[in-house]
């Protein structure tokens, strides 16, 4: 399930809480002609995916980002097992974690796990377009 449209660019990063701020910046510059509350939301669910692969894995990980003047597809790969478990939680208010996924099913227009080998990407896509269409 690709969408189709050019491989903007693939990025690979550290296993490094670093590696978090400096996806959101890459997005953030891909997209700086983009109405802002879609930039924001790209930021906010790449900062989300970046994080759930340095909290869930042990490995490095790669971003890609396929964009066309109507839509955004960011992918995050990664070596860490297991397809099966990820799917939205609802944490208890006092949860300090666990809400990831909600926001980027709530923020996305489409979102997915595809297993590759090893691991796993999860990925997201998001209409350009300020109507959303």
């Amino acid at each position: 399930m690709t969408d189709a449209g050019p491989v903007l660019a693939r990025f690979q990063f550290a296993r490094d809480a670093a590696s978090v701020a400096d996806a959101r910046h890459i997005v953030r510059e891909l997209l700086a002609d983009a109405p802002l509350p879609i930039a924001e939301a790209v930021e906010v669910m790449v900062s989300e995916l970046a994080t759930n692969c340095l909290v869930h894995t042990s490995s490095p990980f790669t971003m890609r980002v396929d964009l066309t003047d109507e839509r955004i597809r960011v992918d995050m790969t990664d070596t860490g097992d297991g397809t099966d478990d990820i799917a939205p939680r609802t944490p208890e208010p006092d949860e300090p974690t666990g809400r990831g996924l909600m926001i980027i099913e709530g923020l996305s227009d489409a979102w997915g796990v595809q297993p590759e080998a090893p691991g796993k990407t999860v990925w997201f896509r998001l209409s350009l377009r300020a109507d959303g269409h």
